[in-house]
């Protein structure tokens, strides 16, 4: 009777550790979507020009609800047409970067799994290095380098793809593939360095530390059907990637392809981050750092882990922008080298955790 008692209090207490876990994390989700917009609008009011708060938050309702009350037309300009475009271009970036790199982490079982360390960010860099340098390209004008770099992106992609599918997609083979893009893409931009000019090469530098400056509307129509779209096809797919985390053969005993798994998350993450890096260049540590730190607050439930490394990256992105334009303001510092000043700290501390989710 003692040990049925006692059996009885274990399982309770088992709910209602469970029930305050599952509690955590969705306050964890619904304070960072409201801490999201605040770090948005206050982004947009800093600057060389200093914008209260409530004159962002005017412009910005009378510009959705069409209405025409504006009273300084320099301020509207600032707001809608240079520093919002900008902002959102963080925010959908941060959103692609922190919720791939929380899918990517799981489908190959690797912590340091993201699109730059697989080589598929190297490989955009080359595609736009040779439009850059030579203007050499699959595509003309305004999208010359915007379409190499997609087209170069999702080509790294595709023959990580094609050859892992010899060896049944394991993610093992998978990363070594992309390593191997990596240094391969890397050397090829080098020799394409070599033979530039200066300034073109300083531009094509420019362009692989990353930069958000070239945002506009007409960018964000694009890229923000491809990330809303691709997020929630992650997170419609994030119960099978947690019976991914179990191991291949319990998710093959539960009824899942995992080969197809792989395949499909491994193509969605391609999309929107390629479709991110195309217009803002590489940007690095988001989709390495994010997923990690909310996964030491919520562990790895992919349900809750993709949108939440999706929102925290896109609040690391756009933090780091900020102090990209402001901390030497009016000289505006590229966004890839602030995300890495924040992120290698941040990134080692995790290692060094003794109870961290790396090591």
């Amino acid at each position: 009777m003692a040990d049925f008692e006692s059996i009885k209090h274990q399982k309770i207490k088992l709910i209602k550790d469970y029930k305050k876990f599952k509690t955590k994390k969705l306050i964890l989700l619904v304070v960072l979507i409201p801490s999201a917009i605040f770090i948005i609008l206050y982004a947009v009011a800093l600057g060389s020009a200093q914008i209260p708060l409530s004159e962002v938050f005017n412009v910005i309702i009378n510009k959705l609800l069409g209405w025409n009350i504006v009273a300084d037309n320099h301020v509207e300009l600032i707001i809608w047409k240079l520093r919002l475009p900008r902002i959102l271009m963080g925010l959908f970036a941060g959103i692609a970067l922190g919720s791939s790199g929380a899918v990517m982490q799981a489908i190959l079982k690797n912590p340091l799994a993201d699109p730059y360390i697989l080589g598929i960010s190297s490989a955009a860099g080359f595609g736009a290095s040779l439009a850059i340098l030579f203007g050499v390209g699959f595509f003309s004008g305004t999208y010359l380098i915007i379409g190499n770099a997609f087209f170069f992106f999702f080509l790294s992609a595709l023959l990580i793809l094609l050859l892992a599918g010899k060896k049944e997609a394991s993610p093992q083979t998978m990363v070594l593939i992309g390593l191997a893009l990596l240094f391969f893409f890397q050397a090829m931009t080098t020799i394409l360095q070599y033979f530039g000019n200066s300034d073109a090469v300083k531009a094509a530098v420019f362009w692989t530390i990353g930069d958000l400056g070239k945002a506009d509307w007409t960018k964000l129509l694009i890229v923000a059907p491809l990330v809303t779209i691709g997020t929630f096809l992650l997170i419609w797919k994030s119960k099978d990637l947690n019976l991914l985390n179990a191991g291949d053969n319990s998710a093959k005993s539960m009824g899942i392809n995992v080969s197809f798994l792989r395949y499909f998350s491994m193509i969605i993450c391609v999309l929107m981050v390629s479709g991110i890096v195309s217009f803002t260049g590489t940007i690095g540590f988001i989709g390495l750092v994010a997923p990690h730190l909310i996964r030491l607050m919520i562990g790895a439930d992919q349900k809750i882990l993709i949108p939440a490394s999706g929102l925290l990256g896109a609040v690391l992105l756009i933090v780091s922008d900020t102090i990209a334009r402001t901390i030497l303001s009016p000289v505006i510092l590229p966004v890839g080298a602030v995300t890495a000043f924040l992120g290698v700290p941040l990134f080692v501390y995790l290692i060094l955790r003794k109870r961290g989710t790396i090591l």
